[in-house]
């Protein structure tokens, strides 16, 4: 699985392409920086960071895009630049056919680093060491950029496992529902007996265990 993982900004908008392996190996393909003038029209700002992903999505042919989720900050401002250029890059994404994955800030740091809160010189100094690079990425907003993108690779299995558990404890709900909704009718009476309760009851938390983190390998998976 090829990643493009980019940390959305207007004035320096990060970019870089990871390439998953086996198990958690991860290898390094390219890294970047979209940049546009803090004078220019905003039209033209989110023009120019809209160009630049086209540009390295024709190129590298990822199969997703990785884009950091805006969340609250005191810098109204910033946060809106950082949205509409974030918007952009899924924009461009849903054109080329890509499904488009969002992370907070803390899940990247919590995956590449195993820790929420670890700061930006930790991020590059592991980004550096998990990627095998000669030297840490320049500036910070690339890194971050291949930092998503790890961060994909390493949590898109557990993801999917959650979502295929999900779906199966829906099936399992549904179908319970139907075959409770049978029995009434074949009895006759629209109150269920203590047995068909029973079952409904059983049938519940058997959906709800199979929907768990139990059916994606027991414990709460930790990133490390």
């Amino acid at each position: 699985m090829r990643v493009l993982g980019v940390d959305p900004g207007l004035t320096r908008c990060g970019i870089g392409v990871v390439e998953a392996g086996g198990g958690r190996s991860v290898g390094f393909v390219a890294v970047g920086v979209a940049r546009s003038g803090p004078d220019e029209p905003l039209e033209r700002r989110l023009l120019a960071v809209a160009d630049e992903v086209e540009r390295w999505v024709e190129r590298h042919r990822p199969d997703v895009v990785a884009v950091e989720r805006v969340f609250s900050q005191h810098n109204v401002r910033t946060v809106m630049g950082t949205a509409q250029a974030s918007g952009v890059v899924a924009l461009v994404a849903a054109r080329a056919g890509l499904p488009v994955a969002f992370h907070t800030p803390s899940e990247v740091k919590a995956a590449v680093t195993g820790e929420g809160r670890a700061g930006k010189a930790q991020v590059t100094a592991m980004v550096t060491k998990v990627l095998g690079l000669d030297a840490p990425p320049r500036p910070a907003d690339a890194a971050d950029a291949l930092a998503l993108a790890i961060c994909h690779c390493w949590r898109s299995p557990m993801i999917d496992r959650m979502a295929a558990a999900q779906a199966r404890a829906e099936e399992l709900a549904a179908t319970h529902r139907a075959r409770l909704e049978q029995a009434r009718r074949d009895a006759g009476g629209d109150r269920p007996s203590a047995a068909e309760q029973w079952a409904a009851a059983r049938a519940g938390a058997q959906a709800r265990s199979a929907g768990g983190w139990g059916a994606v390998g027991g414990a709460r998976p930790r990133f490390r």
